[in-house]
């Protein structure tokens, strides 16, 4: 079993990557010896990659033009068989990093331009992959816009999105306090549950 975890965040041990590697820990804790669970971390803050170009063509049978370093993110997003992206909220949406992640990930559905007047899009016909959303904010932060572009992007891509956790942070000038609250963590725990349970019927 290969797990994707993707941070958007900016803030490298914050909530929202706490909240990642909990899921991806619990998951793997909850697995059989004979599946093991292969878990990867990606923080997208630490990757240099232009956003998305509108290139206008298909790039099969690649999903991009632009091999920076996006490119081996878009090989373990294909093997993955549970992607979990997590992001914080920021105006009301999603970060810049993971903004740019989505976008970037256009061509996993390219345009078929041999039928120009109606613009359809292609699927590529990946097998079957799960995945899930981890959204953090302040207080006051709304999560009905970002939750919104990350259900977009799973389907885009093709992965059926399970479910969303989200965590309301009480002080935002205090990186990762989503350690102190025992039902954030137990609803990551629960969330990690449901993937794996999610998988084993796939």
């Amino acid at each position: 079993m290969k797990i994707l975890l993707i941070s958007g965040s900016p803030i490298a041990d914050g909530s929202t990557e706490i909240l990642l590697r909990h899921i991806g820990k619990s998951i793997s804790a909850d697995v059989r010896s004979d599946n093991a669970a292969e878990v990867e971390f990606v923080r997208l803050n630490d990757l240099k990659f232009i956003p998305c170009q509108s290139c206008a063509r298909s790039p099969e049978p690649e999903v991009c033009f632009y091999e920076d370093e996006l490119w081996p993110v878009y090989k373990s997003l294909i093997a993955a068989d549970i992607v979990v992206l997590g992001s914080p909220v920021f105006f009301d949406s999603v970060s810049a990093q993971t903004k740019m992640f989505i976008d970037r990930c256009s061509c996993f559905r390219p345009p078929d331009f041999a039928n120009e007047t109606d613009r359809d899009f292609k699927k590529l016909g990946f097998r079957k992959r799960i995945g899930a959303g981890v959204l953090v904010a302040g207080e006051r932060g709304r999560f009905d816009l970002a939750r919104s572009v990350m259900k977009g992007f799973f389907k885009w891509t093709e992965i059926e999105a399970i479910d969303f956790i989200t965590y309301e942070s009480p002080d935002f000038l205090r990186a990762g306090q989503v350690q102190e609250s025992p039902q954030a963590l137990s609803d990551a725990d629960k969330l990690a549950k449901l993937l794996l349970a999610s998988y084993l019927r796939a």
